[in-house]
């Protein structure tokens, strides 16, 4: 009865310290206007996220890093100046059951070592191959390059197998999902099967529009609220108002109590410069966050809201966290896995979530126009510049009269 005890207890624990995330890689093929892109929604029990450009290898790079990673060892999505970029969720069902390598969650470091490195998917597959074993990872890369190629790589410490995105016989739909399990793992083994689930129902709606679109996948992925398995969606379920509060439970949604951000590479058509690569960034709990798109310029020139203040933290993060209290008020015991929907949203639209609607589209629509400058040959950093500028005062303008915080 003791052992049983532990065993149970160990389970439990082994739950809380595991890194869900829902990820895709979608082929240019399939969205709107022929760019790749690359989609990360992160769980994570370290939920202060940071933005940093980086200058320290063969090739300057931007990634979302924890605040508390003081060295700044690993990255857990971001591109270069090539135009590569790569991103990870953990996999629970790759390490050969032979393997007994004590080494383990290096996947971020990897991912920095990539971006430093890597002008192609066909070098970091290089670099898998030849590197030094073992690897010290159970993942699944996700990556595209600014050749128009895209790929997951579900890698363990000794070997790893390539899913080519472009090739209609492993994507026929032009994109593939994964979650905390890898396909060439060991069956029924790992997790996140449910939120796959609803991934998946997600973009079977986006393929019947004209294609995928990153605004698509940033207002839908980040704050699905409907249930993989149960199907239950509690957008129908909306209370009258936020008066009072409503629970429901919130276990196997996309969004998680865990979730620290949401992000989104943009690549390029393989005519268009690398440089265009743009990062739509949802730094912070997404239900109270809003997007960011980012370009790569210098530490100094990155929005304020996403780089670290004289505390070490992304005040658009710290804001996101603030809100999130109210939608999980209960701290005590399995408060958690409960959460006050009146506050995300309600049928009079004073909903947390439903308030930054508005104003993360007016970010988009101007992010979209920039975007559009430096692609007709406007390719000015000044633009970028004055953009950052500007997206810094507008939300910190938001966030206090929808909120009454200030982010400065």
């Amino acid at each position: 009865m003791k052992k049983t005890i532990i065993v149970l207890l160990l389970a439990a624990l082994n739950i809380t310290l595991l890194k869900p995330c829902t990820t895709a890689v979608i082929s240019g093929k399939a969205t709107n206007d022929g760019r790749p892109l690359l989609m990360k929604h992160r769980d994570t029990d370290d939920l202060n996220n940071i933005i940093k450009y980086f200058n320290d290898g063969k090739y300057s790079y931007i990634g979302l890093v924890d605040a508390s990673d003081s060295l700044y060892e690993n990255v857990w999505i971001g591109f270069n100046e090539k135009g590569f970029a790569i991103m990870n969720s953990a996999s629970y069902n790759l390490k050969d059951k032979s393997d007994t390598t004590d080494s383990a969650d290096l996947e971020g470091v990897l991912m920095k070592h990539a971006l430093m490195n890597c002008a192609s998917i066909e070098e970091f597959e290089e670099y898998l191959s030849s590197a030094a074993k073992p690897l010290s990872v159970e993942a699944n890369f996700g990556v595209i390059d600014a050749f128009g190629n895209a790929a997951y790589f579900e890698t363990n410490n000794f070997t790893y197998k390539k899913f080519d995105v472009n090739d209609e016989s492993t994507a026929p739909n032009g994109y593939l999902i994964r979650t905390n399990y890898s396909f060439s793992g060991y069956d029924d083994e790992g997790y996140g099967y449910i939120r796959y689930e609803s991934a998946q129902e997600i973009f079977n709606q986006a393929e019947s529009s004209n294609g995928i679109s990153f605004d698509y996948l940033l207002k839908n992925v980040p704050r699905c609220l409907k249930h993989g398995l149960t199907k239950e969606d509690l957008r129908n379920q909306l209370p009258e108002n936020d008066d009072v509060q409503v629970f429901k439970s919130f276990q196997d949604y996309i969004p998680r109590y865990y979730t620290s951000a949401s992000v989104i590479v943009q690549g390029v058509l393989p005519n268009e410069l690398p440089n265009l690569t743009t990062m739509w960034s949802i730094v912070g709990f997404p239900l109270s966050s809003v997007a960011i798109p980012v370009w790569l310029v210098e530490e100094n020139d990155l929005p304020k809201l996403l780089t670290p203040n004289e505390n070490g933290l992304a005040p658009i993060c710290s804001a996101s966290l603030q809100l999130k209290k109210e939608m999980f008020p209960i701290i005590r015991g399995s408060g958690d896995r409960y959460i006050n929907l009146s506050r995300v949203m309600n049928k009079e639209e004073t909903g947390i979530t439903q308030k930054l609607q508005n104003v993360e589209e007016t970010i988009i629509e101007k992010g979209n126009s920039v975007q559009n400058e430096l692609r007709n040959g406007k390719n000015d950093k000044s633009k970028i510049i004055e953009f950052n500028n500007w997206v810094d005062n507008y939300i910190t303008e938001q966030y206090n009269r929808l909120f009454g915080l200030n982010l400065f």
